[in-house]
């Protein structure tokens, strides 16, 4: 009998680029901006990340579609919070009291070069 299973991949540092903040700057208008491992710098405006949530209750689970109709969210949006989770992610407190996303960091680093 033939083994269909696929051969061990060994992973190696080479093939793993972790880029990760290594500061979360909260600026005076409201904004964060995040200075990345790789010397890259993004800016995210509440609004902005609030309506990009990639939570259950603002994008459904099995179609990907969003739920989350943009015209509800208010346009003085603040952020109350910021939360890191483990090593790979950030958790976002809204002033509408929505705090269930999980911002990965390679999903905020799309978000900025979108």
């Amino acid at each position: 009998m033939k083994d269909l299973a696929p051969a061990p991949y060994e992973l190696r540092d080479a093939d793993i680029e972790m880029i990760e903040p290594l500061k979360i700057i909260e600026e005076a208008d409201g904004s964060i901006t995040i200075e990345w491992s790789d010397a890259a710098e993004s800016r995210y405006e509440p609004r902005a990340l609030r309506i990009s949530c990639p939570c259950a209750g603002c994008v459904n689970e099995w179609t990907g579609e969003k739920m989350l109709n943009p015209d509800s969210i208010s346009e003085d949006l603040s952020i109350s919070h910021v939360s890191v989770v483990g090593r790979y992610a950030l958790n976002f407190h809204f002033s509408d009291g929505h705090d269930t996303g999980i911002f990965s960091f390679n999903y905020l680093r799309e978000l900025s070069e979108a």
